[in-house]
């Protein structure tokens, strides 16, 4: 073979793994592939985010059940897979820069205070989350908290601190916001 023949071979396989392995990140991303190897995990913190909310504790806390137990509306990106007392396991899909990642989840709920997530399978390996409501002022405090954990070291040190975390709390806060808005235009229209 001639040089320049084997240094074409060398790059096509340079490209094709250069390919594979980024075709690997974003199925992990988009929670497609799912990888629990445990090495190396790091557990990152998510929250504490709290927001206040005018509405009553127990209308924000149907408000956040709603979809899970009563009918699912196709644009919440919330499919329940299997339904219980006081529990589900819900796919929830979530639009992420230019891919939807996918989690499969646990949720459990405790009326009128809490709503918690325990992650089944999706981008990360391991995951919890809570949703705590307080009743404050008439209204209603809700907190969120939870962790993170990705393995693989260095590696996943870095992803979770500057890529993972700030990419999963943009998205929680968007649904809160939303929640806020939700919950205090029926309470307005509730007091009416």
């Amino acid at each position: 073979m001639t040089a320049t023949l084997e240094l074409w071979l060398a790059a096509g396989l340079a490209a094709i793994l250069l390919a594979g392995a980024a075709a690997s990140v974003l199925l992990l991303a988009m929670g497609r592939l799912s990888l629990d190897l445990g090495w190396g995990r790091s557990i990152h913190p998510l929250g504490p985010i709290t927001i206040r909310i005018a509405a009553p504790r127990e209308q924000v806390f149907d408000l956040i059940r709603s979809p899970y137990v009563g009918r699912t509306p196709r644009a919440s990106g919330i499919e329940v897979l299997a339904r219980g007392d006081g529990l589900v396991v819900a796919a929830h899909n979530t639009k992420v820069h230019f891919y939807t990642a996918r989690t499969v989840e646990v949720v459990e709920f405790e009326p009128p205070e809490t709503v918690s997530f325990k992650h089944l399978i999706g981008p990360v390996p391991h995951g919890e989350e809570t949703f705590t409501l307080s009743e404050a002022d008439g209204g209603t405090e809700l907190c969120y908290q939870g962790e993170i954990g990705i393995d693989f070291f260095v590696l996943g040190r870095i992803a979770g601190r500057h890529w993972v975390r700030p990419q999963w709390e943009a998205v929680v806060s968007e649904h809160l916001e939303a929640l806020k808005t939700n919950a205090e235009r029926l309470a307005s229209r509730s007091a009416r």
